[in-house]
């Protein structure tokens, strides 16, 4: 069974290289599968190109590097797929705020499970351990994961944490059910959309800690984005 991590990246110069470094180390020393990291840039203007082009270099293999016009973490995951020939696709975020062990759990969820389609890490099932969060970023976290449930009735403790992984001929299918949009929003649409048509998702508890001193994420904007994209989705699903 066949591992590939996608990377969203958008000027991520400070914790490209880190952020890569240690998951290949990681996996090279403890993975029993093979794998590859693909680097999906979404058109950085800084230094991210050039290190990315560094890492592919060293890496014996290991390493992709996509590079796309359009910005947003769905567009890069949509990259990522169309380009993929491993068993096992499904992305992960640059800082590392999912802890890597978790990575060949979620490897064995898959190999013992044949029946799993998808694996969705959470940062509030009870067994998780979670920190480093802002206050105010945690209720807006639970505050969206409520409106989730009660508007699609989702079973999934967390719908936001970037470490979601799918079987290669599930997520192709998962796809033609959503709408392509750009941003964040499309990962949850996917999660929603796996429940509604009966995929076998999987929870995976997590050890999750917050990169809040450079995060890129403006709040505010965020959930007004997401509330937005709740109600379209919505109307779609009618």
């Amino acid at each position: 069974m066949t591992l590939n991590i996608l990377l969203p990246v958008y000027n991520e110069e400070k914790r490209l290289r880190r952020g890569v470094e240690l998951t290949q180390e990681f996996l090279n020393q403890s993975a029993n599968f093979e794998y590859k990291l693909t680097i999906v840039d979404n058109g950085s203007t800084d230094k991210t190109k050039q290190i990315s082009e560094e890492l592919c270099e060293q890496s014996n293999g290991q390493i992709e590097y996509i590079r796309i016009t359009e910005k947003g973490v769905g567009a890069a995951f949509r990259a990522g797929v169309a380009q993929n020939t491993s068993d096992i696709v499904g992305y992960m975020d640059i800082d590392l705020a999912t802890d890597i062990k978790h990575i060949p759990e979620m490897m064995e969820i898959f190999r013992n499970n044949p029946q799993t389609d998808m694996v969705n890490a959470s940062r509030w099932n009870k067994k998780s351990d979670t920190s480093g969060r802002k206050f105010y970023r945690n209720i807006t976290s639970i505050g969206l994961v409520a409106i989730l449930k009660i508007i699609f009735h989702m079973k999934a403790s967390d719908a936001i944490c970037g470490f979601k992984f799918f079987r290669k001929d599930s997520i192709k299918k998962l796809m033609t059910y959503a709408e392509p949009q750009n941003g964040w929003f499309y990962l949850i649409e996917l999660l929603i959309l796996a429940e509604k048509h009966s995929f076998k998702v999987a929870e995976l508890p997590v050890k999750w800690e917050d990169d809040a001193k450079n995060t890129t994420v403006k709040t505010g904007a965020l959930i007004k984005e997401y509330l937005r994209q709740i109600i379209a989705l919505k109307k779609r699903m009618k």
